[in-house]
């Protein structure tokens, strides 16, 4: 009996690893397996479930916690996939998260002899990579950062995402950048696009091995750095009038969340909805104070009724991040002549971490 693939992709907040998995989800498939996905969050209503049951594949999310604070709930819903019929899963941590070799994959490798691990694969934004190597100026916490390079430190692969946002010597630049400063082999590759793609996965479903570093974390530090972000869910009624354009809703919410984020200098570790009318969806986000507000779903969604899943992590404490989003919503509203009822919000700071397991050595 073949065993069951299981590839993880990690990457800070923004890395753009929902698109990874959006990507994926189709990509293997049509290779003819069998695919299942799992979402990870602090707390439920998570955009990234939302796009990702789209697909019409599998998903689990683990929610409460991070995959490492509980394992079993990790492995609960890996064997909940296998006996959905699943050969092949994805799974995407928190964003925050690191210590994964530790605290994931070498529990696997000791305790789950039925699950084929492929090489921890870590996505990077182009300009998080700067920051986090001191090469440019940052409002991101030092802290926050120390959790992007312990992510690229334990790697087994590097994929140096939205290469499509990049020349071909930005490109250089980055990928010298990364041969410099960390051990695990690294490429280029466009998540949205599908540039280099299916290279990697050619790759890593030819084997190589999951987990072999296992890297050195200050927990305090680390512990700081989600600490320092705020972190809100919310899932959201709305009622407008059957010409409420929600595509132009949707983006506006985002821009007016990212301008008042700025306005108070909290850098935003991510920001995205998911906004459906009908049978049609609305997706958004955007990753920094000064960048862009991205649209993606279907375009000309009209109607009089919609439902919306919100997602914010930001440099802000979470009561501070409550107000903003709860004065914000109602201002938007207003404006495009809808009604918005919360029905569930949950805003945090995430507990320190706890692994249900840490292994000190590499199986």
């Amino acid at each position: 009996m073949s065993k069951t693939k299981l590839i993880l992709v990690g990457g800070f907040l923004a890395a753009g690893k929902t698109t990874m998995l959006n990507a994926l989800a189709g990509r293997l498939s049509g290779r003819g397996f069998t695919v299942g996905l799992i979402t990870n969050d602090q707390a439920a209503d998570l955009v990234d479930t939302a796009i990702l049951t789209c697909t019409g594949v599998e998903v689990r999310e683990v929610s409460g916690s991070c995959f490492c604070c509980n394992f079993p709930g990790f492995m609960k819903a890996v064997e909940s996939l296998i006996d959905a019929g699943c050969d092949l899963i994805v799974a995407e941590p928190v964003g925050s998260c690191t210590d994964l070799s530790a605290t994931i994959l070498q529990p696997v490798k000791d305790m789950f002899a039925d699950l084929d691990l492929a090489p921890l694969t870590v996505l990077v934004d182009p300009v998080r990579l700067k920051e986090a190597l001191e090469l440019v100026p940052s409002l991101t916490h030092p802290d926050a950062l120390y959790i992007v390079k312990r992510q690229l430190e334990e790697a087994d692969r590097i994929l140096l995402n939205k290469a499509d946002t990049l020349t071909a010597a930005q490109v250089e630049e980055e990928l010298g950048l990364l041969k410099q400063n960390f051990s695990a082999p690294a490429a280029a590759v466009s998540a949205l696009q599908g540039d280099g793609v299916d290279a990697w996965l050619d790759e890593i479903l030819s084997g190589g091995s999951a987990g072999a570093h296992i890297t050195e974390v200050d927990y305090d530090r680390y512990a700081h750095g989600e600490a320092v972000l705020g972190w809100l869910n919310a899932a959201i009624e709305l009622t407008g009038s059957a010409d409420t354009d929600w595509n132009a809703f949707a983006e506006k919410l985002l821009a007016s969340l990212r301008d008042a984020f700025r306005a108070d200098n909290a850098e935003i570790g991510h920001v995205k909805l998911s906004l459906t009318c009908g049978d049609r969806a609305v997706l958004g986000n955007v990753g920094a104070i000064g960048g862009q507000v991205n649209m993606r779903g279907e375009t000309g969604v009209k109607g009089a009724s919609a439902v919306m899943t919100l997602n914010a992590r930001v440099q802000m404490s979470p009561e501070a991040l409550q107000k903003a989003v709860e004065a914000i919503l109602p201002e938007t509203a207003s404006a495009f002549g809808v009604s918005a009822s919360i029905k569930n919000l949950k805003c945090l700071m995430p507990g320190r971490p706890n692994p249900t397991y840490r292994y000190q050595t590499v199986i």
